[in-house]
Order: structure tokens, then C-alpha cells, then sequence
């Protein structure tokens, strides 16, 4: 794939098949952008109804070219895909692209368009853009492959950009804020070259400092992981707006694994594994990478901001979220206290903005004065750059930028006020503009971000369990047989996960005999196939003491669902956990935690990670859920054995890798969490669909 990518990305040779001269059409405005853009390698038109085009022979079929070239460009309806693809094949074409939809109809039993597209460029080993993509530009390479109108000036710059929307694509290239990119490539379909080729090509290139997504879907995940992984070794951000729902976990909702997933959980983890920056809407992806392409790496510390308004610095603390701010230490206060006009806090953030005198100096040292403070990991001058202010709110972050080291940003909250010709000469200087308040804070956060994921510790998985016992537990999920709850309990235990001690019982006297044994209060639940949800079927009865009691509540649940049940200890009152795994076809499995009981889906309090983990990613997985506060003791509550929770996540995370591809779904809910440890009280496990 290498020299066929090359021949796509750096071609010399570029044939334009469906060239046109009508203007506005996708042949016309391809062949006149290549050759308007200083392309420097020979250009190709192919039409049969002309023999010029644009001062350029025009050759009637690709077999009448003189030279079998590196590109040719497919300009044609979906009906003339297959031929002209065919050809280029059988004429050594080196890679193409393809800017129609690929629809077609197949009659039963045949395979799709799209299908024998893909089979016939990866035969002859051909890269291919598209389908029903806009194409690629590469400006240090004067080369611009695309059917639609592109801005006069695009680069180079710092930014690799690959984009599955093409609206998006031509939104991020016509940008008014001085984004440049090294290569930006609308990869549509994917049908043959994926995304993870071109962002392997662009962290290559010298001088990419970041890499924008707009994905859909990831369409080779091994590939990309690699390419992820390479990417953080070279510490170049790769910044991330995934759209649309994924429906590979729909088939999971008799879990509440599955549903806990979404549509998208698999991507949330992932993500989170490989330090990718997942960003809400192309606003925030435009400041993220502005602020990553600037080149300033975030110091330890938090953020500190000068404004000019009381207002707008109240609006920065609203708004601040997930944005630590940092405190200033008592030199930092004396210096801005010695600045300041009387009567304005020494605060962060810092509103320097008194009687105006002496305005320029006082900002300078202020926001001098925050960057030396050690608590400041970033910086920002919180102004907004109307045409009254701006030139003077310019120099001096010009200045201030020039003499400091932390990354420093002008954070304007209204965009539409920006005057545009000072926000150039911002850019020029090197200052990053962020515009917005939510997309630039969230800018920051993705900084801090990808300081404290660079400073993580390297992946220490757990150790598998025995050989024997995994075989045992992958020929018995084999074997289609539903687990029932103790059967299910036992499989936790078996990977180290403390389990509260359940005996199965098929008939009243049973059931007195096990919780005769077990020791009195019990809990008893049906045992009933294919009864996921127990509680709102009315088959658990918790804290039974005494024959009598036990009786009535056998008679209630077997009347109800039938005589099989689970007879189990009851287990000292906790904080609830849920705990899940998911396999995923395309990310392998996912380990779930979340606030449990039985308003674990209501709550919608979970974390999702790529298994497996260690105590660290674990820890961290754990101190992000909102209902952390509660394991630490919340409004004078004992604190829970968190080392205990954490390591009964890394086992499951240890089962979830070693049973992968024979577990659907497993559901732990509740893990009853203690200050003297945890136990698992119910267990669900979903086998995976099998194929017919």
C-alpha cells in the first residue's frame, strides 16, 4: 500500500478521465484546480468529444495515453465506474479516485458496485479514494484532486485533516482563521485505502503537529491503533469529531452492558486508550487545533486567564467545567496586587480592567506575571477583539507571547465581533485565536489532556488465568447453554473476583436446605432461563430470616416464574457498582463501570475501557464516574475499600481477555462495595450470536 499511497499523494502523473470544459462541472472544476495550482507533473484530460482541453491534448479512453500514469481521476456516473476503474487496473494505473456515489441495485445473488470496485483496485494493488468523496489536496506537493470549488490559498501548514464528510472537509479548507493543512484528504467510502493509511502518510510528513477526524466509523481498527500508537511516539495530537450512531451493540440490551455501551462506547473507549481527543462539533475541533498546531506543550498547573470584563470573567468560572484553574501563590498575588487599580481582586481568573489608565502595561504584567506563576500550566487573554480594542488587545498578546514559554492563547467569547484583519495579524504572530467560550475552553481541557495521558504509566495487564480453567469456561459458553446466576458467580470467582456464596435449588425443602447452610438472612432470586432483569419480574426476595418467611417467598417467586432459584447469603449494605464487559466485533472487548442497582441504565453514570486494565487505568476509570464522591466517604460516610474495587475491575478485565470471542455481554450489578471489601451478588452472562 505504501508506493501505491505515494503514487496517489505525491503523483507526477495525473489523468482527469471525464474532463470537461463546462463550467461548474465536477470534470471542468477538477482539471482546471490541477492545473491553475502549480502542479509540476504531466496532466492528462480524457474525453472522446474533444481533443484540447484547457491548452492540453485531450485523449479519447485511457488507452491512448502515452504513459500509464500515477492517478487517474474518475469524473463519471456511477454507471461508468467499473469499466473505467477495470482499465486503469489493467493499464498499471497506479491508484485513483472516485468522486460518485457508487450506487447501483444488483439483482439478487450478485455483489454490489461498491464491492466490485473495491475488488478490483486491491487486485491490481491500486490506492483508492472514495467512493463518493471530494478528493485530497497536498499543497507542499502543488497538488489538488478535487471536483469542487477550493479556496485560492490553502497552505502548506501544520495540520493533517481527513474527513469522511466532505461538507466538512470544504468547510475546514474555506476557513477565515488562517488553519493550514500538509495534507487534507475526503476519504468517503473507504472502499480500499482507509483513513488509517492517510493519517500514517501525514504523521510522516515533516512539519504535521496534529491530525483532525471527522469520522464516522473506523473502518480498519488494528491498522489504525498502530498508526494511533505511532502517533503518540512522535507526540503529534490527533484530535477526533466522531458522527453518527453505531448499531453494533443494539443485539446487547438484554444486558445492561449493552445498553450502558450506547451507540458509540466503543469508540468513547477507544479513544481514551490510544490519547485521542474527542471533540463535540467543528467549532471545538477548529480551536483544538489551533491550539495543538501553535507547537506549546501544557506545563503542570492549571489555567490562568486576564480579562477586561467582571462579566466575561464570571463567564470563564460558569464555564470553566473540567478546566482546573490554577491558584496564584503569594508572590504572584503581591506582584499583580502592586498593577492592579485599587479595589479589583487578585484573583484567577483576573479581570485587570480599572480606570483604564495605564492600560497596556498593567495587562502585560499581569498576564507576565500569571505565566512565571509555577501553579500555571496555560495561559489566556480573555478579550473580546472588536474593532474599538483589538489593535492594542493584538500588541500586547503579541508581546506577551514573544517573551513567554507556556502555551498562551486570546480566547474571544463572541466570534462575531472579531475583527477579521487583526485576527490575521494575531495568526501571523504565531498567537493562537480561539473563538468561542465553550470551544476554546474545551480547547484547553484537550491541552491539559494530552499532558497528563503523555505522563500515564505504560500498560501493566494482569496475569491470565490458568490454562485449564480458561479452556473449561470457553467450551462451556460454547456450548449454547444459558448460565444461570450461581453458574455465572462461579465464573467470576474463577478469575479472582470475590463472589457472595450461592446455592441453586429446584423445590421448596431445597430451598430451606440451602439457606439452612448458608445461615440466615438470605436472598432469594429466580433461576428461571432467560429472566435477565429479576427484580422487574418480580423474582427477588432480599433479607428472608426464618422458614416461614422463606416458604412464602418460594411459593410467591416459582407461582410467578417457576420452582428454579438461587439461594445466596445476604452480604453487608454497600455502595452499589455495576460492572460489565461487551465484545465488541471491531474493538475486542470493553470493560463497563457504573453506579449500580437497578437505576444503573436511569443513571447513565458509566465509564468504558478497552480491556485489559491495570490498577492505575482502572483507578482512573473509577475516579471519573460521578458517583465516585460516594466510595470516599461522602458527608461523613466511611470510605470503601477502593483497592479492593479496583482490583476486582482489573480481574474482570483479565476474564474479558481471556474468554474473548466466546462472552457477548457479562453483567456484574450490584458489586457491593465496602469498607471491608467488595462482593459480587448478581451475575448476567450473554453469549454471543452465532452465525448460521
Amino acid at each position: 500500500m505504501a508506493s501505491s499511497l505515494t503514487r496517489l499523494l505525491e503523483a507526477s502523473s495525473v489523468a482527469v478521465v471525464g474532463a470537461s470544459e463546462r463550467a461548474g462541472s465536477v470534470g471542468e472544476t477538477t482539471l482546471r484546480q490541477l492545473v491553475e495550482c502549480g502542479f509540476k507533473g504531466e496532466v492528462f484530460p480524457v474525453n472522446p468529444r474533444h481533443r484540447s482541453l484547457r491548452g492540453l491534448s485531450c485523449y479519447p479512453s485511457l488507452e491512448e495515453l502515452p504513459v500509464s500514469v500515477d492517478l487517474a481521476v474518475i469524473a463519471l456516473p456511477d454507471a461508468l465506474l467499473e469499466e473505467q476503474l477495470s482499465m486503469a487496473a489493467r493499464l498499471g494505473v497506479g491508484s485513483a479516485v472516485i468522486f460518485a456515489s457508487a450506487f447501483d441495485e444488483p439483482a439478487e445473488g450478485e455483489t454490489r458496485l461498491t464491492e466490485r470496485l473495491a475488488a478490483i483496485a486491491s487486485e491490481a494493488g491500486m490506492a483508492l479514494c472514495g467512493a463518493n468523496c471530494m478528493g485530497f489536496v497536498h499543497p507542499a506537493a502543488s497538488l489538488e484532486i478535487c471536483g469542487f470549488s477550493l479556496p485560492a490559498e490553502l497552505g502548506p501548514g501544520p495540520i493533517c485533516l481527513l474527513s469522511h464528510s466532505g461538507s466538512s472537509f470544504s468547510a475546514l479548507l474555506h476557513n477565515d482563521r488562517g488553519l493550514k493543512f500538509n495534507l487534507a484528504v475526503s476519504s468517503g467510502q473507504e472502499l480500499v485505502t482507509t483513513a488509517a493509511d492517510y493519517v500514517s502518510y501525514g504523521i510522516s510528513m515533516e512539519g504535521t503537529a496534529v491530525v483532525g477526524l471527522v469520522v464516522e466509523q473506523l473502518r480498519d481498527v488494528p491498522r489504525f491503533s498502530e498508526v494511533a500508537r505511532e502517533a503518540s511516539e512522535r507526540d503529534i495530537p490527533i484530535v477526533a469529531l466522531k458522527v453518527g450512531a453505531d448499531p453494533r451493540t443494539a443485539d446487547l440490551v438484554s444486558a445492561h452492558s449493552g445498553a450502558l455501551a450506547g451507540d458509540d462506547g466503543a469508540y468513547e473507549a477507544f479513544f481514551d486508550a490510544y490519547g485521542i481527543h474527542r471533540v463535540r462539533d467543528l467549532c471545538e475541533l477548529a480551536d483544538t487545533l489551533e491550539l495543538f498546531a501553535a507547537g506549546r506543550r501544557a506545563a503542570v498547573g492549571g489555567l490562568a486567564a486576564v480579562t477586561d470584563s467582571g462579566g466575561e470573567r464570571a463567564l470563564l468560572i460558569d464555564l470553566a467545567g473540567e478546566v482546573a484553574l490554577a491558584a496564584p501563590n503569594a508572590a504572584t498575588k503581591a506582584e499583580l496586587a502592586s498593577v492592579l487599580d485599587r479595589g479589583l481582586p487578585v484573583v484567577n481568573p483576573l479581570d485587570a480592567w480599572g480606570t483604564g489608565a495605564d492600560s497596556d502595561n498593567v495587562f502585560k504584567r499581569s498576564l507576565r506575571a500569571l505565566h512565571d506563576d509555577p501553579g500555571t500550566g496555560a495561559l489566556l487573554f480573555a478579550v473580546d477583539l472588536t474593532a474599538a480594542s483589538s489593535e492594542s488587545y493584538a500588541a500586547i498578546a503579541i508581546a506577551t507571547s514573544e517573551v513567554t514559554e507556556k502555551p498562551f492563547a486570546v480566547l474571544s467569547h463572541y466570534p462575531g465581533g472579531i475583527d477579521r484583519a487583526v485576527a490575521a495579524r494575531l495568526r501571523r504572530a504565531g498567537v493562537p485565536l480561539l473563538e468561542g467560550t465553550i470551544s476554546g475552553l474545551a480547547a484547553v481541557r484537550h491541552l491539559f489532556d494530552h499532558r497528563d495521558l503523555r505522563a500515564r504509566p505504560q500498560l501493566d495487564p494482569p496475569a491470565p488465568v490458568a490454562a485449564d480453567v480458561r479452556r473449561a469456561w470457553q467450551e462451556r459458553l460454547s456450548s449454547g447453554d444459558q448460565l444461570g446466576e450461581a453458574e455465572a458467580l462461579s465464573l467470576l470467582a474463577d478469575w479472582g473476583l470475590p463472589v457472595a456464596r450461592t446455592l441453586p435449588a429446584a423445590s421448596e425443602a431445597e430451598a430451606l436446605a440451602a439457606a439452612g447452610e448458608l445461615g440466615w438472612p438470605v436472598a432469594m432470586k429466580t433461576a428461571a432461563p432467560g429472566v435477565g432483569h429479576k427484580t422487574e419480574q418480580g423474582g427477588v426476595a432480599l433479607g428472608v430470616t426464618g422458614d416461614e418467611a422463606l416458604r412464602q417467598a418460594y411459593r410467591k417467586i416459582s407461582a410467578r416464574l417457576g420452582p428454579l432459584v438461587d439461594v445466596q447469603r445476604m452480604v453487608e449494605r454497600g455502595i452499589e457498582i455495576a460492572l460489565g464487559v461487551v465484545e465488541d466485533a471491531d474493538f475486542g472487548p470493553l470493560v463497563v463501570v457504573a453506579a449500580g442497582g437497578t437505576l444503573v441504565e436511569l443513571l447513565g453514570d458509566r465509564q468504558l475501557a478497552l480491556a485489559p486494565l491495570d490498577d492505575w487505568r482502572a483507578r482512573r476509570l473509577l475516579q471519573r464516574l460521578r458517583c465516585y464522591p460516594l466510595l470516599r466517604g461522602f458527608r461523613g460516610g466511611e470510605p470503601v475499600d477502593e483497592d479492593a474495587l479496583v482490583a476486582a475491575v482489573v480481574r474482570l478485565s483479565a476474564l474479558a481477555c481471556d474468554l474473548a470471542g466466546s462472552l457477548g455481554a457479562l453483567d456484574v450489578n450490584p458489586l457491593v462495595v465496602g469498607p471491608r471489601g467488595c462482593v459480587a451478588v448478581d451475575a448476567l452472562v450473554v453469549q454471543p450470536k452465532r452465525s448460521t
